[in-house]
């Protein structure tokens, strides 16, 4: 399978399982939040049904009973009716809506007003039929009190009484709830009913463990003449129809995002594979020798920075390649005027033409050493080039190492008329390997002496620069030219080409300083060179302090 199909198909999968996985989600929860806006909740039903039967405690009966379903509708969301036993109406909260009653939905919520007697021990009461008498009788109190108070505009709070029911009481107590209060004391008559009277004492005699149970049911058939009437609440609407889940739209939707990430992942392929296949085309025209291959570069991704990649390579394979023509080019320059002169003086030697003498065997032997040095010198710098020179470094001196190269070529600047001087302040320890350094110093001395004018000076200076240590050749000779500096260091180039080697006066293979920034560079150091014409050339090296 390629890899458009491969990226297709990856992103294809995740696309769809990301927008089925999605789909169903919204499925199962638009289902969930149908189901809650259809049908009320246990909770929802709970907190209708308890603040109705509060509000019937509070007040003392069911007046004004609209306002608080109004209230619970808007806070629960659903449609509320209250109704009587018998069916009559009280409140419905369409109507208050200004809306046309709906026909009610399931079976009716029962809310019942009278409390429940709990007896409490942390009063430290008896349980008995005389408890039961007094909390049915301040239960008629409370009543009256909560009418009263509702009348008044007082507030109304339900609070828990030693007897075990809840009773009301105002939220501030004023002079008027007091009033309240007093008033409804007096319209109470702490009266006896026989039937209630009757039952409170079957419930003393049985003491069997039922005694509670038997207590509460009479206290509610006792206080049930005096509550609230009970009522029936419905919640909900028949005819309000179940919200259909828009499954079209959503797989509708499914298809279209899965359409919309395979076109974009074909565009992405595309997007990437373009690119790739101009590399590819450009790598296998350069692996057929057409180093001039480019690969086009469009925008600033990681794609386009691939393709400056292979340009740069392709850069650095073409000037390789053009060194190495240019190179063997000029090896070859090189050779063939000396090798051509050797065979013309050895034939005319051998025809007799010319008499042997010491001074034409000296001169003969001198160029086989030149061809010798050269080759020598190739050789150096395709180890170091290959990186396979070999080095024996060790701990040293630079001040000792350039006065022992001051030594080894003083004669020569004195047969020369050069003064050769050192300049140094202390040891300045490096770790390197003398016999390579020795050849880069010696190098640049001998171009320094064939460069220099009898009556000139070359001076050696060993100092320190932070964590480097500095090595400069200074001649006063006569210079190189601006434009010329950035060839100094390439391979068999010379300033002045047309000269030849003997007009520079010097054996030089041309490949002294090639080899010189080489070794510098694998001690990890480097060599800089300054240089005006007339006035003369210095250059530095600057490596590692051990």
């Amino acid at each position: 399978m390629s890899f458009r199909l491969r990226v297709v198909a990856l992103v294809m999968f995740i696309a769809v399982t990301a927008t089925a996985a999605t789909a169903w989600l919204t499925l199962q929860q638009a289902s969930r939040e149908f189901d809650r806006t259809v049908s009320a909740s246990a909770e929802q039903q709970a907190l209708i049904t308890t603040g109705l039967a509060d509000f019937a405690r509070t007040r003392g009966g069911w007046d004004g009973v609209a306002e608080r379903v109004r209230e619970l509708s808007l806070q629960t969301g659903q449609r509320i009716q209250v109704t009587t036993v018998s069916g009559a109406v009280v409140a419905d909260s369409d109507v208050l809506a200004g809306a046309a009653a709906r026909a009610v939905t399931g079976p009716p919520l029962l809310v019942d007003p009278r409390p429940t007697w709990q007896p409490l021990p942390e009063y430290g009461m008896s349980v008995g039929s005389k408890t039961v008498l007094l909390a049915s009788w301040e239960y008629r109190i409370g009543l009256h009190l909560a009418s009263c108070l509702a009348e008044a505009g007082i507030g109304v709070r339900l609070a828990d009484d030693r007897l075990g029911i809840p009773v009301p009481r105002p939220v501030a107590y004023s002079a008027q709830s007091k009033a309240c209060e007093v008033a409804s004391r007096a319209q109470v008559t702490p009266k006896l009913d026989p039937p209630f009277e009757a039952e409170l004492r079957t419930c003393d005699a049985n003491r069997s463990g039922q005694n509670v149970p038997c207590l509460q049911d009479a206290f509610s058939r006792a206080v049930g003449a005096y509550a609230p009437a009970q009522m029936r609440v419905y919640v909900g609407a028949a005819e309000e129809p179940r919200p259909g889940l828009p499954v079209k739209s959503i797989v509708l939707s499914a298809v279209v995002v899965a359409v919309a990430a395979v076109g974009a992942s074909w565009l992405l392929s595309r997007r990437v594979l373009r690119p790739i296949g101009a590399l590819t085309a450009a790598s296998a025209q350069v692996g057929d020798g057409r180093l001039t291959e480019r690969v086009p570069v469009r925008g600033h991704d990681e794609l386009a920075g691939l393709a400056r990649s292979f340009n740069r390579m392709a850069d650095s394979l073409q000037r390789s390649e053009e060194l190495q023509r240019r190179m063997i080019s000029d090896v070859a320059h090189e050779l063939r005027t000396p090798l051509a002169n050797l065979r013309g003086y050895l034939e005319a030697l051998k025809d007799g033409v010319l008499p042997p003498s010491p001074e034409l065997f000296e001169s003969l032997h001198d160029e086989a050493v030149l061809q010798q040095r050269i080759v020598d010198d190739l050789q150096d710098l395709a180890l170091a080039e290959a990186g396979a020179l070999t080095y024996q470094q060790t701990r040293l001196d630079l001040g000792e190492l350039v006065a022992t190269c001051k030594t080894a070529h003083a004669a020569l600047a004195h047969t020369s008329g050069v003064t050769l001087t050192v300049e140094s302040t202390g040891p300045r320890w490096v770790h390197a390997d003398p016999d390579r350094l020795r050849q880069v110093i010696g190098n640049l001395v001998r171009n320094a002496l064939a460069a220099t004018a009898a009556g000139g000076t070359i001076t050696l200076t060993v100092a320190a620069d932070g964590d480097r240590r500095v090595v400069r050749v200074a001649d006063t000779g006569s210079g190189i030219a601006e434009a010329d500096l950035p060839f100094l260091f390439d391979r068999l180039w010379r300033a002045d080409r047309a000269r030849g080697r003997a007009g520079q006066h010097t054996t030089g293979s041309g490949l002294g300083l090639s080899i010189a920034r080489q070794i510098i560079a694998d001690h990890g150091g480097t060599i800089d060179v300054v240089s005006v014409l007339g006035v003369g050339t210095t250059f530095t090296l600057r490596l590692p302090a051990a």
